[in-house]
């Protein structure tokens, strides 16, 4: 329905209306594109987790980011001496579907918009697992995505999103539609997530831990609460 109001809205005639014409006809078949979107074949294991090149990616990438310790104190400088004397008990702990992740530090930053914006920080630890499994999430999924969406993907950004718009305006398109989730973030089903998740993922150790990071809980002025619902912004795997 959206597709044919968009259709309707932007006919015309003339040279205006070709441009507009053909501007229709990308819209259709980026509509035809994204329609044969499908599940990744589930290939994702822990296996692939922990391997060596991809964790020594993710410690990089860590390291880059940089950021604020989680509630045990320990820096991103500190977390490669660390890993020298645990890792073979962390990744043992992985591979067995043991590892349990440990609750997120809740601050809150200032929204453009006004207001404040929560977020969890994870330890440096669960920050490195957390962006290992993301590098091998996104490399069986990412290829599966429309090709219009911008959000969270690698070499993609909003600006690319905003000149997209741009483009289809300067084709004849004259409405743009913003619509965003109030505190979508916050109020995730865990239930649906995982269920959608498991759609894509077949190995119960990748699983177990995602739904371990859900349900990490938060630590706020020294106490811990559960987490019923919603993710913590500011882990790499979130998005």
């Amino acid at each position: 329905m959206r597709q044919k109001n968009q259709i309707k809205l932007n006919s015309g005639t003339g040279a205006e209306g070709e441009a507009q014409g053909a501007a229709v006809r990308e819209t259709e078949a980026s509509a035809a594109k994204a329609s044969l979107e499908r599940p990744a074949v589930a290939g994702s294991s822990m296996e692939a987790v922990v391997e060596r090149e991809n964790l020594k990616k993710a410690l990089a990438q860590v390291k880059r980011n940089k950021g604020a310790p989680g509630i045990d104190g320990m820096t991103v400088e500190n977390l490669g001496l660390y890993l020298k004397k645990h890792w073979l008990t962390i990744r043992a702990q992985l591979l067995e579907g043991t590892y349990k992740p440990k609750p997120v530090r809740r601050v809150e930053i200032p929204k453009a918009s006004g207001g404040l914006r929560p977020l969890g920080i994870p330890t440096v630890l669960d920050r490195l697992i957390q962006q290992a499994m993301m590098q091998v999430l996104q490399a069986d999924w990412d290829g599966t995505f429309s090709e219009t969406s911008f959000g969270f993907r690698p070499g993609r950004s909003a600006h690319q999103a905003v000149e997209r718009a741009q483009a289809y305006i300067a084709s004849g398109h004259a409405v743009v539609v913003d619509i965003d989730l109030e505190k979508f973030f916050d109020r995730v089903n865990h239930d649906i997530l995982m269920g959608l998740v498991a759609k894509r993922v077949t190995d119960k150790r990748l699983l177990k831990l995602i739904r371990g990071f859900l349900n990490a809980g938060v630590m706020e002025g020294g106490l811990v609460s559960s987490t019923e619902e919603g993710m913590p912004q500011g882990g790499p795997l979130a998005p």
